[in-house]
């Protein structure tokens, strides 16, 4: 039996007001589900054919000026509870902030989740990913995780099923969804978790553009370097297409300096990689994910 949808329903909903760059055409509907229950219902009634884009915070997405055709679904906000399971162990959902997350296991007497502090969204996008931060990794901490699946359905895998690399994961199948997981941490032997938190988030302040328009970090690291400091050395620094400009602060964060369409962004992900390549032999890969249509 179907049940009606509790949720929040938009047609044609700007992604400029749900992506940290601030930019972003409409997709064609957007929905926030009022509970797990409730997604389940609204997947059900998905069509078979429908592009789906999952949402958090928005911070490792550009998505282009002519928009998404499909459905967005927002979990940030609504799924987003943080529960103690006891022995280290801490249930949290896909739509919690990371930087909650951290704080969290800290006050919960735990250490091994600080480095959640310095990824700037939820951990549904960072189980997609393996963000991490700090020398942490996001996967190495995951007991279980619960999916959901096209047909609205939930179940339980562990980290097992899971491949996890450098900000990579593969699913066990395509078409699968983080709806929450189980991390484990170790106790805090010295109580000084909260502390390193603190100092993270002061250095992350002091090195990055912080509080900027931005997806937090553009590209990933190559083996054995940074990207920040090729790019840097190519000698980008400042340089700007039309709104978009790689920051002066840190150079592997490209910001919206107050006007960026999505194709400036992109064309400045782009130059970098053009130029370093031509200057060091190195092909730079992001990290950001780019979905949806470019302005004609």
């Amino acid at each position: 039996m179907s049940h009606a949808l509790r949720g929040e329903l938009r047609v044609s909903e700007p992604m400029s007001r749900h992506t940290s760059w601030r930019v972003g055409g409409p997709t064609d509907r957007y929905y926030k589900p009022a509970d797990h229950a409730d997604l389940g219902e609204f997947m059900r009634r998905l069509p078979a054919g429908e592009d789906l884009l999952w949402l958090g915070l928005g911070s490792n997405l550009l998505v282009r000026d002519a928009g998404f055709r499909g459905t967005t679904v927002c979990v940030h906000g609504v799924l987003d509870h943080i529960k103690d399971l006891g022995d280290g162990r801490v249930q949290v959902e896909a739509g919690a902030h990371c930087a909650r997350l951290a704080k969290r296991t800290a006050a919960l007497g735990l250490q091994g989740g600080e480095f959640f502090s310095g990824i700037p969204g939820t951990l549904g996008g960072a189980l997609a990913m393996n963000a991490g931060a700090w020398g942490g990794e996001t996967w190495s901490v995951v007991e279980t995780v619960q999916i959901i699946s096209r047909d609205g359905t939930e179940r339980e895998l562990p980290a097992e099923a899971f491949k996890a690399g450098y900000r990579s994961v593969e699913l066990p199948e395509p078409g699968l969804w983080f709806v929450s997981a189980i991390l484990r941490f170790a106790a805090d032997a010295d109580g000084q978790a909260a502390e390193r938190i603190r100092n993270m988030i002061a250095e992350r302040k002091a090195s990055q553009p912080v509080g900027k328009p931005s997806c937090g970090s553009v590209f990933r690291n190559p083996n054995g370097d940074h990207a920040a400091r090729l790019i840097e050395a190519a000698g980008l620094k400042g340089t700007r297409i039309g709104g978009a400009e790689i920051s002066i602060k840190h150079a592997n964060f490209i910001l919206n300096a107050g006007d960026a369409t999505a194709a400036d962004i992109e064309a400045l992900i782009g130059k970098a990689q053009q130029t370093v390549a031509q200057q060091f032999g190195v092909q730079l890969q992001p990290e950001v994910r780019v979905v949806g249509e470019a302005r004609v």
